[in-house]
């Protein structure tokens, strides 16, 4: 498709938003990895 859909050079918005949305994701995606390692642990 196009390059710069995927790299945002010119819509900083957008890609500041994509990164936002997915730093957000990362971070429930560990707390859930943790919560599960310390679930595990205990039992």
């Amino acid at each position: 498709m196009n390059a710069l859909h995927m790299f945002p050079l010119v819509a900083w918005e957008n890609g500041i938003w994509m990164i936002a949305v997915f730093a957000v994701v990362v971070i429930i995606l560990i707390g859930a990895v943790l919560a599960m390692m310390n679930s595990g642990k205990k039992q």
